[in-house]
């Protein structure tokens, strides 16, 4: 393992166990997540600014709100990795407030509002949350079993796109259609299609990486999840490194992790070890500055959706 990945790959781990003093109560899965935003935050868990970021939150809303249930460790995590947790907070209500007036209520719903609310100007709100309705519409007429309130999330990340809507939607049909015939759950393919449609790149490309990522990691004997994991896979194939050094280093960190004191049952889970290797693989610095703001989002969404998985 190349010491630059051997050094994230403890941070996730000093991360946990940080992660662990604060939210005692919480299941592994959490600590996982929100070890794994501060990893690919490229920061180390701070108790007293996470301690600080709860207590800030507890402040801003009541105890049955969205922000507070089985995603508040995640946002307290992710307050504690900003500059301006009392601004960032604010905005992501703000975002949220906005999206409410289109849509129920829920956690998935409050999760897009804290990620759409890093890179939106408050001018922009009612009319991001009027093309997320819009999307969402499209979507709901085109797959009415499989479009529910998770989907609502990646419309709204969809309305951040440049890309158009016609374009987007037309684009993550084609990949769902594409990617059923590899993978059974169709609520996982289509969150898939969504990741794909997101990304900028040729959509025979996108979806052959992916096919390839799994295809290797199958072939090895690594169990890579095909339920909530699948959209984690789809980020992952967007990046520009070869899949076949991809696929090295998520064994790598798989083998390295399930070697390191409390991490051995945890990553027999295909789940775990799929929010294990996303971060200590994910590095949101990097993507930034080499994919589309679309796909820096969407991992960041990612990161946040499995801390609510128990």
């Amino acid at each position: 393992m190349k010491k630059e990945l051997e050094k994230r790959c403890q941070q996730f781990i000093e991360n946990r166990d940080k992660i662990k003093e604060v939210f005692v109560w919480n299941g592994g899965l959490i600590h996982l997540a929100c070890a794994a935003i501060f990893t690919a935050n490229n920061k180390t868990a701070d108790i007293q600014l996470l301690f600080s970021s709860k207590q800030l939150l507890k402040q801003q809303v009541g105890p049955f709100s969205n922000f507070r249930n089985t995603a508040q460790a995640a946002m307290i995590s992710m307050l504690a990795v900003s500059d301006y947790p009392g601004e960032y907070l604010e905005e992501g209500l703000d975002v949220y407030a906005a999206l409410k007036k289109r849509f129920w209520s829920s956690t998935h719903l409050a999760l897009a509002a804290m990620v759409i609310a890093q890179l939106t100007e408050k001018i922009e709100y009612m009319g991001i949350v009027e093309r997320t309705r819009s999307i969402y519409d499209r979507m709901k007429s085109e797959h009415p079993f499989l479009t529910g309130s998770d989907d609502s999330a990646y419309c709204a990340l969809m309305a951040l796109s440049d890309k158009s809507d016609d374009v987007l939607l037309e684009d993550a049909q084609i990949i769902y259609t594409t990617l059923k015939e590899h993978f059974f759950s169709a609520n996982a393919v289509q969150s898939l299609s969504h990741v794909l449609a997101l990304a900028e790149g040729e959509i025979e490309k996108k979806v052959e990486r992916t096919i390839e990522l799994y295809r290797q990691l199958k072939m090895r004997g690594y169990k890579y999840g095909t339920s909530y994991e699948l959209p984690t896979l789809g980020v992952l194939a967007l990046g520009e490194q070869n899949i076949t050094e991809l696929v090295e280093e998520m064994i790598e960190v798989d083998t390295w992790l399930s070697k390191q004191k409390g991490f051995g049952f945890l990553v027999e889970s295909p789940i775990n070890s799929a929010l294990c290797t996303q971060g200590c693989l994910w590095d949101i610095k990097r993507i930034t500055t080499k994919c589309c703001r679309q796909q820096r989002l969407t991992a960041q969404y990612l990161l946040l959706l499995h801390s609510r998985r128990q």
